[in-house]
């Protein structure tokens, strides 16, 4: 379907088109149902998954146009970054998992220690077993389908819950799971609070959450009525530096591509900046120069701008920006906003108070504090008094003082001279850290988190130290422990 076409398809507020809950009933018929393949597909095979996977894929290109549509409707996004930022990260994952996940379901052999000598050991992969998988709005075919393709590489059925904020979009996904799969295996439960409480309700085996920190510790003691295993990918406030040293040009057009794809909704988005005074207004030149190539003078006409959720979210960031400017903040640029149309224009700030709501709360939007600083040390102490961020990123060209902010500071990830790319490398683990997450996924570290790392020892007749431990117990074998105590010193 092509761009001029979608750009004609209205953006409507989420609320016009609700999803209808799942009735609970259904909720627990299927989860029962899936006990017999989780059961079965402990002993499933390679093949069998990556055939699995490669249904996954060709149901997702099989309902692209749909896609687009869908997400046309509920965000206006265009067909760049549906393609780009939802549809071939899913395409990547896949490719990666088919490849790989031969040796990543390998038996790890690993040798004995001093205490253990006589007996072999390895790990085995086994999987987790039923799993549930809740998305957010902001990428909801992504954040929906990456983890699903980690759950199907480790062996493990799924149930899997779009938000409901992005209603069309979430249609399109139940329709892509069940055309590939019945629901015994992977099946899409749709709904609000309601349907998300009678999943939780329920002993899944592990639970892949995507959310705020806020929902993510309801998700995370739901979990521990049943003590089920959890990976949380939570948010934060992703800082960035930028010091005297860095490329300006290059780090303006990196960090306004970061902070205004999906209109900033996204969870590793730089959500304030630190900018060595002596290149600060060069970096704010260079940052309103790319966003006037990129949107032109009036953002609101590009179609390149997606729009903001829904109204609700767009009257919380127009009050983060009211409040920063009753505090005395200074608009560098935007500023508008446009409830009816879900839209807040690209906006730069300066002069922000420290106590001001924009720097307390995750913004989520197409909000940027920029702050000068002279001191790198006070730049420090300022990110490390926060909870710890999902990201933080580095502008400089200076390798050692990169790797001091790196060695003082705590966060899920790091880039250096880039921003959110992180993100995309497979090899990579992607979490955060605290309160911004909990556990890592992507690649081999996604199908961990689906997967119970479970120990095996088998013992060699002909060597069996632990006889001395034995009862009863002797003065003999008290020397042999005492001398087994020695050789550990």
């Amino acid at each position: 379907m092509s761009q001029a076409v979608l750009q004609s398809v209205p953006h409507v507020a989420a609320a016009a088109d609700t999803l209808p809950e799942t009735d609970p009933a259904l909720v627990r018929r299927v989860f029962e149902a899936q006990r017999a393949t989780a059961l079965r597909w402990r002993t499933s095979t390679a093949a069998e998954r990556i055939v699995r996977l490669q249904r996954l894929r060709d149901a997702v290109l099989a309902h692209q146009d749909a896609l687009h549509a869908a997400f046309a409707q509920d965000m206006r996004k265009n067909v760049m970054e549906v393609d780009g930022n939802e549809i071939l990260p899913v395409l990547a994952e896949v490719r990666d998992a088919v490849s790989e996940i031969k040796g990543w379901m390998k038996r790890r052999r690993v040798g004995p220690t001093r205490l253990t000598l006589g007996n072999s050991a390895w790990i085995e992969y086994q999987p987790r077993g039923r799993s549930l998988i809740v998305a957010p709005w902001n990428f909801p075919l992504n954040l929906s389908l990456v983890p699903l393709i980690s759950a199907l590489a480790a062996g493990c059925p799924a149930i899997v819950k779009p938000s409901e904020m992005a209603p069309r979009v979430s249609r399109v996904i139940a329709r892509i799971i069940e055309s590939a799969f019945p629901a015994e295996e992977v099946a899409v439960m749709q709904g609000g609070l309601p349907t998300s409480q009678a999943l939780l309700d329920l002993p899944f085996d592990h639970i892949f959450f995507t959310g705020s920190p806020a929902i993510g510790r309801s998700v995370m003691a739901a979990a521990a009525k049943h003590l089920a295993s959890v990976t949380l990918e939570l948010g934060g406030k992703s800082p960035t530096i930028v010091d005297e040293t860095a490329d300006i040009p290059r780090a303006a057009a990196n960090l306004m591509w970061g902070k205004l794809t999906n209109s900033g909704q996204i969870c590793l988005a730089p959500d304030y900046v630190y900018v060595h005074e002596s290149v600060k207004q060069r970096f704010i030149d260079a940052c309103l120069q790319v966003i006037r190539e990129r949107y032109g003078a009036d953002a609101q006409k590009s179609p390149d701008l997606t729009r903001i959720v829904n109204r609700r979210h767009t009257q919380r960031i127009a009050a983060l920006l009211d409040d920063a400017r009753e505090r005395g903040a200074r608009v560098l640029c935007g500023g508008q906003v446009d409830t009816a149309d879900c839209y807040v224009a690209p906006t730069l700030l300066a002069d922000v108070p420290l106590d001001a709501k924009v720097m307390q709360e995750e913004i989520f939007g197409p909000l940027l504090p920029i702050h000068g600083y002279t001191s790198l040390d006070a730049v420090i102490e300022e990110i490390n008094a926060r909870p710890k961020p999902l990201a933080l990123y580095i502008w400089s060209d200076d390798r050692r003082r990169a790797q001091y902010v790196i060695d003082r500071t705590s966060s899920g990830g790091v880039c250096i001279n880039h921003c959110i790319l992180h993100v995309q490398h497979g090899h990579l683990p992607f979490g955060g850290v605290n309160e911004s997450g909990l556990g890592s996924c992507h690649g081999h570290f996604g199908f961990k988190a689906f997967s119970h790392e479970r120990a095996v020892l088998r013992s060699w007749k002909a060597l069996m130290p632990v006889k001395y431990f034995y009862a009863p117990y002797t003065p003999q074998k008290l020397k042999m422990v005492q001398l087994f105590m020695k050789l550990m010193r």
